[in-house]
């Protein structure tokens, strides 16, 4: 078992990002962060899904070079959303 709070396996990622792969798909869910926030139910729960039950409360530290710093997991998940890089880890 994953501890809560990490970001899932490379496998996990795979399963979870399977419904976003279609760039329709990834955009839905992008859109229904930017307009509802990471306040929203559903947005939470895709959040929980995706570190184990627990939304990481930041500050988040990224693989990106030049850019590794995130206030919330929020922003972060904004930034991969902006970017299109859906599979960009903590």
């Amino acid at each position: 078992a994953q501890q809560p709070g990490t970001p899932l396996s490379d496998q996990e990622y795979h399963q979870f990002f399977t419904f976003l792969r279609i760039t329709i798909q990834a955009s839905t869910a992008c859109h229904l962060r930017e307009l509802y926030g990471c306040k929203n139910s559903l947005v939470q729960r895709l959040d929980e899904y995706e570190n184990h039950g627990v939304i990481p409360p930041g500050p988040i530290c990224s693989e990106l070079p030049g850019n590794p710093f995130f206030h919330n997991f929020c922003t972060f998940s904004l930034y991969r959303c902006i970017m299109k890089k859906y599979f960009l880890k903590v």
